[in-house]
């Protein structure tokens, strides 16, 4: 059975908090919005800095996510959606 970026609880909940948070959405969309090859490169170096630093392994696997081309285009279009209808709270 194949797992989907769905089935991923971090994942999502790594969106759910660039809604909700304005400088995380920022940070994220700057990321999603590189040219492939420029985003895939800048994940694989943070996943590997995660790991050396003994991250939970959920987050190293939300971020991974971003790796794969269509799931960063999706992963876009929520958080500019969120961006759009300015979901984030104000603190």
């Amino acid at each position: 059975m194949t797992t989907s970026v769905g089935d991923i609880d971090a994942f999502i909940d790594m969106l759910r908090a660039a809604c909700d948070d304005k400088p995380m959405n920022d940070q994220l969309e700057k990321l999603l919005s590189m040219p492939d090859d420029k985003r895939q490169a800048l994940v694989r170096k943070w996943v590997d800095d995660m790991v050396t630093a003994k991250a939970p392994h959920d987050l190293i696997e939300a971020v991974a996510c971003l790796v794969d081309d269509k799931v960063a285009e999706k992963a876009y279009e929520v958080i500019y959606n969120c961006k759009r209808q300015g979901r984030w709270r104000m603190r």
